[in-house]
Parts: structure tokens; C-alpha cells; sequence
């Protein structure tokens, strides 16, 4: 009777051990607003792997795609009040908290993936600063293909646009609906489909991705290729659920966000030509701005620089006067 209390009293111990380490495993939640076949979806739910493995299973993220478990502008604020542990967003739906948060959708600043890439160093730190004071920690940054204008219709200038019914996402494409004289409709990634079948929309700014994403030739059959910014999506947790991980889980999310930043850049190079290729094969007339279209967007852009600078005061000039010395 002695030992088989015992054997109990040990199994008991055993499966109360067992317990209590489940318990202690953290279980996070990611929310995302774009679809699962997108490539930044894929490197996040691979970033997620990465983690549970390296932790040992200390902690499981789990990615929930295509604004399932928050829209696009709730995402941040989710994370911020520890709705959700992490979130990824595009850092310049919150512009008017901060306008370096929209640093990187100002018109004709960094029209390439290596310019991308040096105004992210510049700004880098001072957007982690801002997002530390809002109780947000900043993992990393991927790109999304550069910005090009989907239209119905024939563009020989920014005149063209007037009257159009333009998507606006954030302060940048609002603002540019305003410099051309057309009316800006607010439309999430999420959105975008029913709004482009229903005619809400008929004129958008917005990358290569985010077309063949939403099957955009369907509903416009016009792209012009204006390289007109690269906005980059941003990946973070919230602080305090991030201090309360063990060090060395801390440090395996460091790791993996590190490599699924490195990932994210190459694949952003890797798929833009991708996207191109596929709209063209739907049937997509896909060109190059004429001179005169691509002289008003330049003129358009300048004045938002001016805009954005005003904004951003004193931290703005630096972020840009370090960019443009690289």
C-alpha cells in the first residue's frame, strides 16, 4: 500500500510538473490585415515558426491574417493595450500620431529599395523612440514594392485625375487627393476588393502587391508605373508582454525578427517584378509615366516634402538631412 502511494504521490508530481510548465508557455496572438498568400503574411507566419522553435516552445505566436482578428487602424492600438502581443501594420496609418511615422510615404523621397533602405537607417531609431513611449517595442521593418497609380483611364497628367474617386489610406494619399482636385474615399487593404467591384473607388495609389493581391485588374485596367514611394510595414510587441519572456526567449525573438527582416527586403526585390508579370498577363497595360504625368507627380511630391518637413519639425530635418548624406 506504502509504495503504491508513493507511485501515485510521484505521478501526481509528475503531471502537476507538467502542468505548470504548459502554463508557463506564452501564447501570443499576431494580427496582420493582409492575406495569407501575401509575402509579408508568409514571412510573419515564418518569423512565428522560428520563435516557437528556437524557444523550445516557451512561446507560440500565432498569426492571424487578413484583418480576422482586428482591422487595419486597430492593430496598433490593440498591441499598445495588450489586446493583442504583437501586431504588423503599415506605419504610416498612424502618421498623425507622429509624423515620422509616415516618413516613409512621402512622395519621391526614396524611390527605390536601396534608398528605402537608407532612409530606414536614418529613421530606424528616432520611430523605435516614439514607439517606446507608447509602450510598443519595434521588432523590424519589410517594404512593400514601390507605389504606382491605378487607373480606367488614359493619365497624360495629374489633371487627369481630377473628379476621380481616389482611395486614401493615410494623410500622404489624402493629401495627394486634394493637390489634384480628386475626392478621397477611405478604403483598408481589407476593404479593397468589394470597393473596387462596387465602384467606390476608380483611381488608387498603391503597389504592385496590393493589385495582384486584390485581383485589381477585375475592375481597372490601367498601371502606371510611377516609383512614386516604397512604404514598409512594421512588426512589434507589446513591452511589457516582451520583458516578461525569459531572457534567452527575449533573444530568440531578436534573432528571428532579424532574419525576418533580412528575408522580407529580398523578397520584396524578389516579387515586385512577380506582381508586374502577373498583371501584365491579366491583361494590365502596365507602363511608365509620360514626362508631363511624372513632372506633376514630382511637383506634387515636393510640395508634400514641404508639408511633411513643417510637420516633423527638427527630428524630421535630421532624419533627412542623415538620409540624404548616406
Amino acid at each position: 500500500m506504502h509504495r503504491l502511494l508513493s507511485k501515485l504521490s510521484f505521478a501526481t508530481a509528475a503531471f502537476s510538473l507538467a502542468v505548470t510548465a504548459a502554463s508557463a508557455a506564452d501564447q501570443w496572438v499576431l494580427p496582420s490585415a493582409y492575406p495569407p498568400s501575401n509575402y509579408h503574411v508568409e514571412n510573419l507566419s515564418q518569423f512565428a515558426e522560428e520563435v516557437n522553435k528556437a524557444s523550445g516552445g516557451e512561446l507560440t505566436i500565432t498569426v492571424h491574417p487578413n484583418a480576422s482578428l482586428f482591422k487595419a487602424p486597430d492593430i496598433k492600438r490593440a498591441v499598445q493595450t495588450g489586446q493583442a502581443q504583437a501586431g504588423e501594420v503599415l506605419l504610416s496609418l498612424h502618421e498623425n500620431e507622429n509624423p515620422l511615422f509616415g516618413i516613409d510615404v512621402v512622395p519621391f523621397l526614396a524611390t527605390s529599395l536601396d534608398q528605402s533602405k537608407k532612409l530606414w537607417t536614418a529613421s530606424r531609431d528616432k520611430i523605435g523612440q516614439a514607439l517606446a513611449k507608447q509602450g510598443v517595442t519595434l521588432l523590424y521593418s519589410t517594404p512593400w514594392p514601390a507605389q504606382g497609380i491605378f487607373v480606367k483611364k488614359e493619365l497624360t497628367s495629374v489633371e487627369d485625375l481630377r473628379g476621380t474617386k481616389w482611395r486614401a489610406y493615410n494623410a500622404g494619399t489624402s493629401r495627394i487627393a486634394q493637390l489634384v482636385g480628386a475626392q478621397p474615399v477611405t478604403v483598408q487593404s481589407a476593404d479593397l476588393p468589394q470597393a473596387l467591384a462596387t465602384g467606390t473607388i476608380d483611381a488608387l495609389m498603391t503597389s504592385s502587391a496590393t493589385g495582384v493581391d486584390s485581383k485589381i485588374w477585375e475592375s481597372l485596367d490601367r498601371y502606371y508605373d510611377t516609383q512614386a514611394w516604397i512604404p514598409r510595414n512594421v512588426v512589434f510587441v507589446n513591452t511589457a508582454s516582451f520583458e516578461a519572456l525569459d531572457p534567452a526567449v527575449q533573444e530568440a525573438v531578436k534573432t528571428a525578427a532579424q532574419a525576418a527582416e533580412t528575408r522580407g527586403w529580398e523578397l520584396a526585390a524578389e516579387k515586385t517584378k512577380s506582381y508586374l508579370d502577373q498583371m501584365t498577363q491579366n491583361g494590365m497595360k502596365v507602363e511608365k509615366p509620360s514626362p508631363t504625368l511624372q513632372d506633376g507627380l514630382t511637383k506634387v511630391g515636393d510640395q508634400l516634402l514641404a508639408d511633411w518637413l513643417a510637420k516633423a519639425g527638427d527630428d524630421g530635418k535630421a532624419v533627412v538631412d542623415a538620409y540624404r548624406a548616406m
